[in-house]
């Protein structure tokens, strides 16, 4: 058996933690190959996705590039279907199977790091971009009871919970402009977890999306980022149930570390690796 040729492509992407705890996969399942971090401009997205049918096994898609790769897939899972967006890449045969493990990352993020279920909860997206159709698709699968979405541009929300509920019409689904102040406060007062979604966050500087004062004292609040951001630091300071994003990029790539290989993954081995990583570079 060849090697494990595996990958992240994004751009950017120097930001990605999956290559260490990947890497650390492969070695607890005395595997042999390597997981490397790709820099992708869309422009080049097309020519990688062609070059992938020879020269790799599989890889991890972020942002800005998990649309774009639903379009060049061969073939999808349901799931990838449902939402319309790509994580995971495998190559069989010369042929590209797409799927999305960020909706099973992040829930069980959520049941370990806030003990939170799904099942019945009201959710607010904060930001529409990258991964929250995963997200909410895999929400309505969970069958929570309503969904909510706040995003910079109303359009993009409103297609995201018409198509939700066009499938799921028992499902309360609501949309607004995060700058609606009012109704930012609003959706956040009916929600029982809010998950930000948006890009701040990502530099030291970033505001908060909205303003942490509007968060209930019952809310749980979910931060994809990795690092302490503005938002989760608020919410934090008033003693609310919160957590970053790194367990969710720990459960997607452990998802997608099994569809590669077929392998059950050591969790322990990549938790580690991915904490020693994270460490490093939040001194």
């Amino acid at each position: 058996m060849r090697p494990f040729h595996l990958a992240v492509i994004g751009d950017p992407v120097a930001h990605s933690l999956s290559a260490p705890m990947q890497n650390a996969a492969l070695r607890a399942a005395g595997l042999e190959g390597s997981y490397e971090t790709i820099h992708v401009l869309p422009c080049n997205l097309n020519f990688f996705f062609q070059r992938s049918r020879e020269d790799f096994d599989g890889f991890n898609v972020t942002v800005p590039h998990k649309t774009g790769a639903f379009a060049l897939c061969d073939e999808m899972t349901d799931r990838a279907k449902l939402c319309g967006s790509v994580n995971t890449v495998s190559v069989r045969n010369g042929k590209l199977f797409g799927d999305t493990t960020d909706g099973r990352g992040f829930e069980t993020a959520l049941r370990e790091d806030l003990s939170f279920a799904l099942k019945d909860a009201s959710v607010c997206f904060i930001g529409c971009g990258g991964v929250v159709p995963s997200l909410a698709w895999h929400c309505a699968e969970k069958r929570v009871r309503e969904i909510r979405i706040l995003n910079r541009t109303v359009e993009k929300a409103e297609r995201l919970a018409s198509g939700i509920k066009e499938k799921f019409p028992d499902i309360v689904t609501e949309f607004s402009a995060l700058s609606d102040r009012d109704t930012v406060k609003l959706f956040l007062g009916k929600s029982s977890l809010a998950v930000q979604c948006t890009s701040l966050g990502l530099r030291d500087d970033d505001p908060s999306p909205v303003d942490p004062a509007f968060l209930p004292d019952n809310i749980c609040v979910f931060e994809t980022i990795y690092r302490k951001t503005a938002f989760l630091k608020g919410a934090l300071s008033r003693n609310i149930k919160a957590c970053g994003g790194i367990n969710m990029l720990l459960y997607q790539g452990a998802e997608s570390f099994r569809i590669w290989t077929g392998t059950e993954p050591d969790v322990e081995s990549m938790r580690k690796a991915l904490y020693a990583a994270w460490k490093a570079r939040m001194k």
